[in-house]
């Protein structure tokens, strides 16, 4: 039996950091959407163990990655004998802020639902997945959503206006645990507005959701990574309505409502940067198909 998932990528319109908590994780307040730049899953049952192969060299093959921790977290919860072979087809930029790594593990865990007719619901899911990652269970369910908590705590919102989202990833990677570490939440002076971008995600307002973008991780990846800053001068230069980093960076997105603009800001950033996507917004629900 063979099954191929699709697993989108998400950016983040608003990430708020409130508190740090006792379990050392911090808590957050986060809209997340997903954009129409997907890796493919593609599952085989075998009779062996799990095996894992991707198109992109950057991706480990071992429990290193999420998507194979997915398989494993399966297989002995439910007493799964039966292998599996992995192979994702790799789209979404390693270590981007994209959650690249949760998406894949995302549709790993819906993939082998069907597959191994485990009859889970998308919350168990869900549920299921945090143990990998704090946004895999947005990656489970998908759409737009408020995510609090680790991420875990996700509540529905409406699909985001339609317009086109430029991304643009220097060539260097950056570590979640490390910008989060140097966070400082006493020098944080500014939150980002959630219902400014609710007002704006329910009466379709594009323009003001392009005002009401804000990550307070963004100073820190900025003061740490030049070529971001650079990045996000550099897109609203050329044309970008809305710009801003998404989750601990260091990709860059614009959004924009004209084609044109889009591919204009492209070919601008194109010029000093090799992994530029122009790609619409999803926001849906039904991104996360099983063929």
């Amino acid at each position: 039996m063979d099954i191929s998932v699709k697993a989108p990528a998400k950016i983040n319109l608003t990430l708020d950091v409130l508190h740090k908590r006792p379990d050392g994780y911090h808590d957050l307040e986060m809209v997340m959407t997903t954009v129409d730049l997907a890796d493919r899953i593609d599952l085989t049952e075998t009779t062996g163990g799990i095996r894992l192969q991707s198109t992109s060299g950057f991706v480990p093959f071992d429990d290193r990655n999420l998507a194979y921790r997915a398989a494993v977290l399966v297989k002995e919860r439910f007493g799964i004998t039966k292998g599996i072979h992995i192979l994702i087809h790799k789209r979404i930029p390693v270590a981007a802020g994209l959650a690249g790594g949760s998406a894949d593990a995302a549709a790993t865990l819906r993939g082998l639902n069907t597959m191994w007719n485990l009859g889970l619901s998308m919350e168990e899911l869900a549920e299921l997945g945090l143990a990998l990652g704090s946004d895999v269970p947005f990656c489970v369910r998908g759409g737009t959503a408020i995510a609090r908590g680790r991420g875990e705590q996700l509540t529905p919102l409406p699909t985001p206006p339609p317009c086109w989202v430029v991304l643009a990833k220097p060539p260097h990677g950056v570590s979640t645990a490390e910008v989060f570490q140097a966070l400082k939440m006493e020098k944080v002076t500014s939150h980002p507005n959630l219902e400014g971008m609710l007002h704006a995600l329910e009466n379709q307002d594009f323009n003001q959701m392009c005002d009401q973008l804000g990550n307070v991780l963004e100073n820190v990846t900025l003061e740490a990574y030049p070529k971001v800053r650079f990045l996000k001068e550099r897109m609203a230069t050329f044309g970008a309505n809305g710009v801003l980093m998404s989750g601990s960076g260091p990709t860059v997105f614009g959004l924009v409502n004209k084609e044109s603009v889009a591919r204009r800001v492209v070919n601008g950033l194109r010029g000093f940067c090799r992994q530029v996507y122009a790609v619409r917004m999803l926001g849906g629900l039904e991104e996360g198909s099983i063929e």
